[in-house]
């Protein structure tokens, strides 16, 4: 059984440090990786950044991240992913990851993603420059993660996970109110997962969401915002499929 650990808007800034770091350290125990969902800062300032990368440096489990709507708002995210990689995470924005645990290979496929809403209500390519390129950006970052999972078809992957910060799916923004439901995701990144297949998909950004959700094509969607959860992390188990026998020589 593969554990994956996940969490995200833990909004992190100079008061927070140390809050997650004795629960991290527990990891080894419960978990073979930990997936971050974005908003790891508050307003995506190095300093955060910072704080961010002492609770997860030296880490005895893998830890795989993309980057939130907060951790661009002081328009630096180059610099943050910057440090949070030199502490050990693998920031991800349209690209694939595939960490180890005890001879399984988890894949990780990721992209911050948008907005832009669901089936019957979302915004379409039309009108004015600005709503096009909204539209666009969107479209953009789910032929990243699409490109992202169908790179890990050639990688040996036991398992794959889409981890993004915003939803693919209404289902876990329910508690949310409906009128922003558009600024909470868009039903282009669960199409990019249905097209490409995955095991789990991993999001946040929904803080008054709902944990569980699953896309049209069955792929189980979990929303881990912090406040959503309720605790350092959550952990899911995704059994390892069994390998065909290697025919003898």
């Amino acid at each position: 059984m593969i554990r994956v650990a996940a969490v995200g808007d833990i909004h992190m800034g100079p008061e927070s440090q140390g809050t997650l770091r004795p629960a991290f350290e527990s990891l080894p125990g419960c978990a073979d990786v930990l997936l971050l969902a974005g908003d790891l800062t508050r307003h995506g300032t190095p300093e955060e950044a910072q704080v961010v990368a002492r609770e997860i440096k030296d880490l005895p489990v893998p830890v795989v991240a993309v980057l939130g709507n907060h951790d661009h708002h002081a328009e630096r995210p180059e610099e943050v992913t910057a440090i949070l990689r030199d502490a050990g995470a693998q920031v991800l924005e349209g690209a694939a990851t595939v960490v180890g645990a005890d001879g399984a290979r988890i894949g990780v496929a990721g992209t911050k993603g948008f907005g832009g809403g669901f089936v019957g209500r979302c915004a379409g390519e039309f009108g004015e420059p600005l709503m096009k390129e909204f539209v666009r950006y969107s479209r953009r970052c789910a032929d990243g993660l699409l490109g992202a999972l169908k790179d890990l078809d050639d990688r040996s992957c036991d398992v794959r996970i889409a981890l993004t910060h915003f939803s693919p799916v209404p289902d876990t923004l329910a508690g949310e109110p409906p009128e922003i439901y558009p600024f909470l995701g868009s039903y282009l990144l669960a199409e990019a997962i249905d097209t490409a297949g995955a095991d789990l998909a991993v999001h946040g950004h929904a803080h008054a969401g709902t944990e569980h959700g699953m896309t049209s094509g069955g792929v189980r969607v979990r929303n881990v915002a912090q406040p959503v959860i309720g605790q350092a992390f959550h952990v899911y188990h995704l059994p390892v499929p069994e390998r065909a026998p290697q025919p003898s020589v």
